[in-house]
């Protein structure tokens, strides 16, 4: 298994989630390729995208079909978040694009969920690379990251 994904094994096991990780052969890198791979709904991907304020990290987990309003998000916030590099995104998280995991960060982020993941029995998440996901549930990724569930959806 992957070093990023051992590691996410690894956080999973310890915060006492239930979901396994998962590597495939195909990519999950985006919302549309993970749902495919698995064999889910677009839906019920829940996508990792990282904002900052500052240097400070906030991890948005939204429905692979909605896009962020950078508006409600800045609302919620108390402030613009800005869209890093990828680098930063690596550096922050210590987890490529495409396969940032909602556990596991080099640098501890904010969380905010998307309240629409609220409505699904089972979601996917990644795993620390393009081609690992885990299945969790809504409440257990709320309880496991600690997020804050609030509507970011772009209307």
């Amino acid at each position: 298994m992957h070093p990023n994904a051992e590691r996410v094994r690894a956080e999973l096991r310890s915060l006492g989630a239930g979901g396994e990780v998962v590597e495939l052969a195909a990519s999950t890198r985006t919302s549309q390729e993970a749902a495919a791979a698995i064999g889910t709904t677009v839906a019920q991907i829940a996508k990792s995208l990282v904002f900052v304020i500052g240097e400070v990290p906030v991890l948005v987990i939204a429905s692979g079909v909605n896009r962020v309003s950078m508006e409600k998000l800045a609302a919620y916030l108390g402030s613009p978040a800005t869209r890093p590099d990828a680098d930063t995104v690596k550096r922050l998280t210590g987890f490529p694009i495409g396969g940032v995991a909602p556990v596991g960060h080099a640098t501890r982020p904010r969380v905010v969920i998307d309240r629409d993941l609220l409505q699904y029995k089972e979601i996917w998440a990644a795993a620390g690379t393009p081609n690992a996901v885990f299945r969790t549930t809504p409440e257990e990724l709320v309880r496991i990251t600690r997020g804050e569930v609030t509507d970011v959806k772009l209307d």
